[in-house]
């Protein structure tokens, strides 16, 4: 049989941003993925949906599967041949017992590589405003597990970290602050010394204390504080308020659900990710071409016959010219033929194939679509309207009277996935809003939530059909002003801001 690989990588501190481009090369071609509880949501929604996904645990004394255990089902998942990605929080040689796991596959010969990820004890105060090393503070970090056992003594030199001078990150620590901090003070360290603890760095849930060795605990106690965090400790720590950035952005501490499917996600995910926002990619449609489309083909043997070409959607637009260089007829056969189409994204995308659209609505839906057609093609005229099989009848009421051919080019099916508990997030109150751009979407998320009460979901809706879908689940449904990725983007900004304006 022949021999598997396994690839450390790294998953960094959280924001899929920080996932390097290496480790998501390397995911994308892992048929086995063991992944523990410090991955970043928006990292584990990049795990390709042919991969088999382990899930060990690992959080803090709340482990799923213990290190030994872990270590077997790397060997023996590469040994059955697979090509093995254990992914971890941050990097996996930085407290992350990597080495550990390395040990039993170089027992057995079994090939790995390492791929490093983006580590907290930096990344984090970065994202906090709080530089690690600054010549006019220190010239050294030293990066220390704050985790003790139960009962037992620290075995850290904390005169040897004090007389140091230098910063001082402290990983998994938080349930003894106290016992940190006042060990360093025992040990000489200045009371008024700078410290901070920092919360869920790089994600929405980001938050810092920035307080004094002397002070932080008390502090921790009255403001609260979530893990997994961190300390800091050092003069670097007095530059947060001055350096800080994160917060500034007008969707910080914003988490938002994308339903679109996921050839469609990139553009609007960057753009809610450029404002700040923290974005979970979990498609809850997908589509497909209809395969031996005989009705589509019959169609592109008569294309002459057509005037109007009308598209309802991007991915309408796709299928369509797929299916027709498949079908081995290229654009020359278009050439007198004019093309409406629902809004600026489908103009986009028709764009992208060379053709301009001659004709689009103010308002980007199916009815608004087919009045402006019947307003404009004259009886006579033949229309061709390629689209989803489960496509509004709006368009086609509109265009009562004409000669349409309302061909059904793919089908939609409703996905769901088991890496994130979508569920839980919104029980809680830990997503600012889903955002929806078609009825089928809110359909497909619904179908993935089942159980969930829907009045905690708010709803940012792409138009009226879509908003409509909503409401009839009972969402708190706020709507675009237009039908296009930048309205979407500056909805879930009022959204945000009135969230906050409502928790203060």
């Amino acid at each position: 049989m022949k021999m598997g690989k396994v690839w450390l990588v790294g998953a960094g501190p959280g924001d899929c941003g920080l996932f390097t481009l290496k480790g998501y090369q390397t995911l994308q071609q892992a048929e086995v993925v063991v992944y523990d509880s410090l991955v970043g949501a928006g990292v584990l929604t990049m795990i390709p949906e042919t991969a088999r996904t382990i899930n060990v645990g690992k959080r803090a004394s709340n482990h799923t599967l213990p290190q030994h255990e872990i270590n077997q089902v790397l060997l023996r998942e590469a040994l059955a041949g697979n090509r093995v990605v254990r992914l971890k929080g941050g990097d996996p040689f930085l407290f992350g017992r990597g080495g550990e796991e390395l040990e039993l596959l170089a027992e057995n010969n079994v090939p790995y590589e390492i791929v490093p990820g983006v580590t907290s004890p930096i990344s984090v105060p970065a994202y906090n405003g709080i530089p690690v090393t600054h010549r006019d503070y220190t010239s050294s970090l030293h990066i220390i597990t704050g985790h003790k056992r139960a009962g037992k003594e620290y075995d850290i030199n904390f005169k040897a970290l004090v007389d140091t001078e230098g910063t001082l990150v402290f990983l998994m620590g938080v349930s003894a602050l106290g016992d940190i901090c006042g060990a360093l003070m025992e040990n000489g360290m200045d009371p008024d010394m700078p410290a901070a603890i920092l919360q869920q760095g790089t994600t929405a849930g980001q938050k810092r204390i920035v307080a004094t060795v002397s002070t932080l605990e008390t502090e921790v106690q009255r403001q609260g504080i979530e893990t997994p965090a961190i300390i800091v400790v050092g003069k670097v720590c007095s530059l947060a308020d001055q350096f800080g950035w994160y917060e500034k952005l007008p969707l910080q501490g914003c988490k938002v659900l994308v339903t679109r499917p996921r050839e469609l996600q990139s553009t609007m995910s960057a753009k809610l990710r450029l404002q700040g926002a923290e974005v979970l990619e979990l498609p809850a449609i997908a589509t497909a071409a209809i395969p031996d489309n005989t009705a589509l083909k019959e169609a592109f043997s008569r294309l002459a016959e057509y005037s109007w070409i009308a598209l309802t959607s991007p991915t309408g637009v796709r299928v369509f010219f797929d299916q027709m260089l498949e079908a081995g007829i290229d654009n020359r056969k278009l050439a007198n033929v004019k093309f409406a189409v629902i809004g600026s994204g489908t103009a986009k995308a028709l764009k992208e194939r060379g053709f301009i659209a001659d004709l689009m609505p103010e308002v980007y839906d199916g009815e608004a679509l087919g009045k402006l057609l019947a307003e404009t093609a004259s009886k006579d005229e033949k229309i061709l309207l390629p689209r989803a099989a489960i496509g509004n009848q709006e368009v086609i009421q509109a265009l009562e009277g004409f000669q349409v051919d309302d061909i059904a080019t793919y089908d939609t099916t409703y996905q769901s996935q088991e890496f994130v508990d979508q569920v839980k997030l919104f029980e809680e109150g830990k997503m600012t809003c889903a955002v929806f751009t078609s009825a089928s979407t809110v359909k497909g998320f619904v179908e993935a939530t089942k159980g969930l009460d829907y009045s905690k979901v708010t709803a940012a809706c792409i138009g009226k059909q879509t908003k409509a879908a909503a409401d009839a689940y009972g969402m708190k449904t706020w709507m675009a002003k237009k039908a296009t990725i930048d309205s979407v983007v500056e909805l879930v900004e009022e959204i945000h801001a009135a969230g906050k304006a409502e928790k203060v």
